[in-house]
């Protein structure tokens, strides 16, 4: 790809650190590098690409001042709602990791794997899915090219890190709480993480689903361009650091042998099939943690309807779930 001028939109953060990571591990060729952040941040030096950085105060002066051809954004939403259309308006293309502009008609929500072609249509803003909806689909969206999908049951194991700081330092404190016998009072969640499980990410919404659920849904049929497909979600979250993992129940419009299956995800762009029970083989949050790849395994018939599936789908979901994603449409871009 060309040189491109870039800036990281809230580079302090945990996902703006891995695209940074990310960015240096993929050697991608860039021109001139400005890191952007809030003005508490502002003044303060980081490393990248073998130099020293000022961040930058993100106001609408400093965005016109430091012209970049693409802006990658991890600040939240409402930081994206105010300052992705500045960069947009001087010409920028942004790729947002929020959640704002992800079901904007007019802005494509992309997954590089599955739907590069969305990015012929950007208005300079692309959105970034959610980080559970993005290794799904990975995995999906070759499946549903082959047979058809007609109905989606998610389930997910998702990490702390999906919160950010806060919810790692939660299953942090939890657990140091627990060794020294002391309350687990957390900051972050409703209720302790360590040694919990909480079936609540997000807020509630009327229909009784979490946000976070309804994004799932949204998302994967706007990425797969199929308003049709039955979905139902319930987001789990689990005290695990990192790497989200997610239990998928598909049943599919034509018949299929369970071989078909195997070699369709053998030669999924970005899946890596582990899948063997006899030693047993199959993927955990641990065997993803610092990778890019969505790790598929437990793929079985599901014998209780017609045409079912069960696959067992897990990613690291700061990288593939956020920063690497990200990282891949701005390459595809250049």
């Amino acid at each position: 790809m060309k040189k491109v001028n870039l800036a990281v939109v809230g580079a302090t953060g945990m996902v703006g650190r891995k695209v940074l990571e990310v960015l240096e591990q993929r050697n991608v060729a860039i021109d001139n590098f400005y890191a952007f952040a809030s003005a508490r941040s502002a003044g303060k030096k980081l490393e990248f690409m073998g130099k020293e950085h000022v961040i930058i105060e993100l106001n609408e002066e400093n965005i016109k001042k430091h012209p970049v051809d693409v802006a990658i954004f991890s600040a939240g939403g409402g930081t994206s709602a105010t300052f992705a259309p500045i960069f947009a308006k001087v010409g920028t293309v942004v790729i947002d990791n929020s959640s704002y502009w992800r079901m904007d008609k007019s802005v494509p929500l992309v997954v590089p794997e599955v739907n590069s072609d969305a990015l012929k249509h950007h208005n300079n803003i692309i959105a970034n899915p959610n980080c559970s909806t993005i290794q799904a689909v990975v995995a999906l969206a070759p499946l549903h090219r082959a047979f058809e999908i007609d109905r989606i049951v998610y389930s997910t194991y998702q990490a702390v890190s999906g919160s950010g700081v806060a919810g790692w330092a939660d299953l942090e404190n939890g657990l140091k709480a627990y060794n020294n016998k002391t309350k687990d009072e957390p900051k972050n969640y409703l209720k302790p993480i360590f040694n919990n499980v909480l079936p609540h990410i997000d807020s509630f919404l009327d229909s009784g689903y979490t946000k976070e659920e309804q994004k799932m849904i949204d998302e994967t049929r706007k990425i797969l361009c199929d308003d049709s497909l039955k979905i139902t979600a319930t987001t789990v979250r689990v005290p695990v650091f990192n790497s989200h993992s997610i239990s998928i129940n598909v049943n599919f419009k034509k018949s299929f042998k369970l071989e078909e299956v195997f070699e369709v995800l053998r030669s999924a762009d970005g899946v890596v099939l582990m899948d063997d029970i006899s030693k047993p083989l199959y993927p955990t949050a641990l065997d993803t943690d610092g990778k890019d790849e969505v790790f598929v395994g437990r793929v079985r018939l599901d014998d209780s309807v017609k045409n079912g599936l069960n696959l067992w789908c897990v990613a690291d979901n700061i990288r593939k779930g956020a920063s690497t994603n990200a990282v891949q449409i701005l390459e595809k871009l250049f």
